[in-house]
């Protein structure tokens, strides 16, 4: 039997997350474990999408299985909100398995509803599946045109729920939910990390490209795989590795690991968003330290655009790493120039923009005695609109900063991203009708220097990347590109 709970808190109806008026989105937060003492994971499974709730802040869910009993006894919860705001002690305490997957949302296909939650739960005729779904498919309408035509009633708006259904109708004709999934797997075209439970079963799955990151770990008789490392550390568990490009890792009902590598290819293009800026600052991603990355950016970045300048400063949280590999490189110090009011919560949901601006106003408070007098290098991950930089520029001025020398750890946003990461329409991005020049007259900066796109090889060590926002070259070709 299927127990699902859905319900719409008070919290969750005052809007979208935070991040929506000033810029790049994150994506989405998998994660799943495997208990074989028999141990409920429900837990861990909230403690884990606590970890990587940075990734996604509309919605969340946890699905969990107990091995032990009849075949589909899943209980799952989810709700739009925060993971604290969604899970209580009471509702954890009613999620009975040892056997659990767990998701985090930011929309980037289909709208911010309840219904287009994670986990997704398929009851069918060989039984039950549960699905966790990190990134985007850019063959989604082909998808759905087939499925829907072949008699399928679609009960989300996700490109995740045609994944599940594919995974469900290959899974007549196969032996094993393994093979259902590469099956399904060799017809989705896009980015993915997924995590699916069945009965006996906990499978991880990674888009051939590595666009989305996933991991596997291991805590006493538990496996664990995540979206990044740190879900991992928060629930005690140890970093085996990352799960490869391509690669469909099993973990089974007798302590088995089994990988398929039979999508793998020999070219890899890594989201490098997530080292700029989705990936947590304590995470290791396919062998690159976040944190080590982000220094080598604000390095390349005070190599490429030196200024004079007393002091070198980032905006919290977003630019305060590579803020810091600037310092360092320009033997310049490094100094905190704002404080930052963590307490406010999700206050840039606000419907025009000169409440926007007051948001911004609330969120950071210029530290006078830091500036006052100095010529600033203010480091931050991006600008998209000008608008969240404009006014920070106009507080450390009105502080008494003599100058303030802007530079942003990535090269200017041009291009949509097809593959789950949120890039605002071109008529919103600003370095898309206007020159850096132009870009520094209207922010108000006293300079203005970007990333260069030839200095984010470096910043991950050669590793082979997805830069497509930024130099449109495109991995996967996409449907609107025929």
């Amino acid at each position: 039997m299927i127990n699902t709970h859905e319900t719409l808190s008070a919290a969750s109806i005052t809007g979208a997350d935070a991040s929506q008026s000033h810029g790049v989105h994150e994506e989405c937060g998998v994660f799943g474990i495997y208990d074989l003492s028999g141990n409920d994971v429900a837990a861990s499974v909230y403690y884990g999408l606590c970890s990587l709730q940075h990734r996604g802040q509309e919605s969340c869910g946890i699905a969990v299985t107990d091995t032990s009993g009849a075949n589909g006894n899943i209980a799952s919860h989810k709700d739009l909100g925060l993971v604290q705001e969604v899970f209580k002690a009471e509702t954890i305490s009613k999620l009975h398995g040892n056997l659990g997957v767990g998701h985090v949302r930011y929309s980037t296909t289909g709208a911010s509803t309840r219904e287009n939650a994670q986990p997704l739960v398929l009851n069918y005729i060989k039984g039950t599946l549960a699905l966790a779904h990190n990134g985007n498919l850019v063959n989604a309408g082909a998808l759905k045109k087939e499925l829907v035509y072949g008699g399928a009633i679609f009960q989300t708006t996700t490109d995740s729920e045609m994944i599940a259904y594919y995974i469900a109708r290959e899974r007549v004709h196969t032996k094993s939910v393994e093979e259902a999934l590469l099956k399904t797997a060799r017809k989705i075209k896009g980015a993915y990390g997924l995590v699916v439970m069945s009965p006996r079963k906990l499978m991880a799955l990674r888009d051939p490209w590595g666009l989305k990151p996933l991991c596997l770990g291991r805590r006493d008789n538990a496996y664990i795989v995540a979206s990044e490392s740190c879900a991992l550390h928060a629930v005690g568990a140890e970093f085996i590795r990352d799960i490869e490009p391509g690669e469909l890792v099993t973990i089974h009902s007798d302590g088995t690991v089994t990988s398929d590598k039979s999508l793998a290819q020999e070219e890899r293009a890594h989201c490098i968003f997530e080292y700029i800026y989705f990936a947590r600052l304590d995470s290791t991603l396919d062998g690159i330290k976040v944190y080590d990355a982000r220094i080598r950016a604000g390095r390349a970045l005070a190599k490429a655009y030196p200024a004079d300048a007393d002091i070198v400063t980032g905006v919290p949280e977003s630019g305060l790493t590579a803020a810091r590999g600037y310092a360092q490189y320009a033997n310049i110090p490094f100094e905190l120039a704002f404080y930052k009011n963590s307490y406010i919560g999700r206050t840039f949901i606000k419907p025009t923009q000169k409440e926007r601006e007051s948001g911004v106003k609330l969120k950071l408070n210029v530290l006078e005695p830091v500036v006052r007098g100095k010529r600033i290098i203010l480091v931050d991950d991006s600008i998209v609109r000008g608008t969240t930089m404009a006014n920070l520029i106009q507080m450390l001025k009105k502080a008494g900063a003599k100058e303030v020398h802007v530079r942003i750890s990535a090269p200017p946003f041009l291009y949509p991203c097809y593959y789950g990461t949120d890039v605002p329409s071109n008529d919103q991005l600003i370095a898309s009708s206007h020159t850096v020049e132009e870009i520094r007259q209207i922010i108000g900066a006293d300079s203005l220097g970007y990333m260069k796109i030839e200095d984010l090889q470096e910043m991950v060590g050669g590793m082979g990347i997805c830069k497509a926002c930024f130099d449109n070259h495109y991995p996967i070709k996409t449907e609107e590109m025929k």
